[in-house]
Formats: C-alpha cells, sequence, structure tokens
C-alpha cells in the first residue's frame, strides 16, 4: 500500500468517525448505546470515532436505517453533480437499475466510500437524488446498486455523465452486481450459479 493510499484511507475513515460521533451524539446515544444497537464493544464504536476503520457493511445498513440516515451523508462519500459541458447543470436523466428493481429521474449521482467485508461483499454504494425533491435535510439520496470494486462504479458514474452530455434521456446501469442478504450481510451472488 502506498503512502498516498495510507493517508487517503485514515482520512475517509476519520471522516466517517466524525460523521459517526456526530450522528450518535444528535440521537442522544452513548457509544454503549451504539454499541448495543449493532452487536458489537464499546471498544469498536470507539474505534470507528477515532478514524481507526469502519465498521461491516451490514453494520452500515443497520446504523442507517436505525439512525435514520443515508449511508452517503454517514460515509461522507464522494459526490457528481450532473454537469454538462459549460459545468453548468444540466436536466434530469432516468436512471434504471434492473438489479435492485429501481426507477429514478436523477439530477445527481454519488458513491459511497468503500465499504469493509468480506471477500464476497459488494465493495461501493451508488446513490441518486434529485436537487428539486428536497426536504429540510437536504436532497433524499436514493440506494441504486452494489458495486464490486472503485473501477465499476466510477465507469458508472462515467456512463451516466455521457449520457447527460449527450442529452439521452435514460440510462441503464451496467456494471453493479446482483446481491443478497446472508443474515445481517451483503453478498455478491455468483453469476456462474444460473
Amino acid at each position: 500500500m502506498s503512502l498516498y493510499t495510507s493517508v487517503v484511507r485514515r482520512s475517509q475513515c476519520k471522516s466517517f468517525g466524525e460523521n459517526l460521533k456526530k450522528i450518535r451524539r444528535k440521537n442522544q446515544l452513548s457509544q454503549e448505546d451504539l454499541a448495543e444497537m449493532l452487536g458489537v464493544s464499546r471498544q469498536a464504536v470507539s474505534k470507528w470515532e477515532l478514524g481507526d476503520g469502519y465498521p461491516e457493511v451490514d453494520k452500515l445498513l443497520i446504523l442507517s436505517r436505525k439512525l435514520n440516515v443515508s449511508l452517503d451523508s454517514l460515509l461522507g462519500g464522494e459526490s457528481t453533480e450532473n454537469v454538462s459541458e459549460n459545468n453548468k447543470p444540466s436536466g434530469m436523466i432516468r436512471i434504471i437499475s434492473p438489479n435492485e428493481g429501481v426507477i429514478i429521474d436523477a439530477s445527481k449521482v454519488s458513491r459511497s466510500q468503500q465499504y469493509k467485508g468480506g471477500k464476497n461483499s459488494p465493495k461501493y454504494a451508488l446513490f441518486a437524488s434529485d436537487r428539486n425533491d428536497m426536504s429540510y435535510w437536504g436532497a433524499q439520496n436514493t440506494f441504486l446498486a452494489w458495486y464490486r470494486n472503485l473501477e465499476d462504479v466510477t465507469k458508472e458514474i462515467t456512463g451516466i455523465q455521457n449520457a447527460l452530455n449527450a442529452g439521452e434521456s435514460s440510462y441503464t446501469l451496467q456494471y453493479s452486481v446482483r446481491c443478497r442478504q446472508n443474515l445481517l450481510r451483503t453478498i455478491i451472488e455468483d453469476e456462474t450459479a444460473d
């Protein structure tokens, strides 16, 4: 692992840790309360808040549901606004996610930071929102799909951006993977099992 990669990972973990601490305090929970909610030790929660790693994907999903926050706001993930060539916001695009059965008209897409998980777990998620559909808490993000690696989710975002720039009205996700829930874990389905 390069020094750059190590520094980037530490800063991403720190961002997650800071977000987790703010959200936990906003919900008036102690580290012990949060640990009990997730079925982990208080030391694990403390470690995450200090920026020393992430919980597994299944724990992130529980956090998102129980604390009523989006994964990208929790993770502080990268975001890409749909921008035309002249850097002005372009219109909307209908995004179709066949693996998740989601269709959304979106003006913005964003990816999560890397999830920590097992060998067969997805590493990234893609979200979409519409800047015109704002609530008191900001744009509402919709989960679109899971991705095996950074290269695939980056290709997907680029494909969506290219479709927008070309004036296309819709885009069907091409690089996502089909997943299933296995107890509290998200597992990539084996494509060869058909």
